[in-house]
């Protein structure tokens, strides 16, 4: 993998900065799941239900990787803050759909008001032409993610085993190099 960074420095250059934006959404989570007494892990399944606008606890265990168990402890969570509502599937009577209840979550998208702005007016710095290539990278990427995070979720992606007593080594980027900070 050193070789195919060294011959290609900036598909190495994305990777870390794909990486270096990962970990700041996961700090940008974590601070404003903080403001709210939220976990991350609430706050995030909040904004999948809120971009799918209705689902089931069994559609957001699978978007999510969590158990049914610890799905069903969080939704009770969330509907005793008051934050989703739940109603039973006109379709199927053994359903039950969540939503969002927007006044509940107001507060929070106010506190996401100021980014969502910047990050819109950035975003519309560039020409479309550059856009549908950033989409069509996320899109792809997003992609690669979900299949990753299943494998990992089904067994097949596990980790060597370590030697006891010994700790992982620090991150590295795709040239083999420590991350600066």
């Amino acid at each position: 993998m050193a070789d195919e960074a060294a011959e290609r420095p900036l598909v190495a250059r994305v990777g870390v900065a794909v990486r270096k934006m990962g970990a700041q959404s996961v700090l940008l989570s974590n601070a404003m799941a903080a403001l709210f007494g939220l976990t991350t892990t609430e706050l995030e399944c909040l904004d999948v239900l809120f971009m799918r606008e209705e689902a089931s606890a069994g559609d957001l265990a699978r978007a999510t990787g969590l158990t049914s168990g610890a799905m069903t402890a969080l939704l009770d969570r969330l509907e005793r803050a008051g934050y989703v509502a739940r109603r039973g599937d006109p379709s199927d009577r053994r359903r039950v759909l969540l939503r969002i209840r927007p006044e509940a979550i107001a507060p929070i998208e106010a506190m996401y008001a100021p980014l969502a702005e910047r990050s819109f007016a950035l975003w519309a710095s560039f020409s479309d032409a550059e856009l549908a290539i950033v989409e069509r990278f996320l899109a792809r990427s997003l992609e690669l993610g979900v299949s990753c995070t299943q494998d990992l979720q089904a067994g097949t992606g596990k980790p060597p085993a370590r030697r006891r007593g010994t700790r992982p080594g620090p991150r590295r980027d795709a040239a083999g190099h420590k991350p600066s900070r």
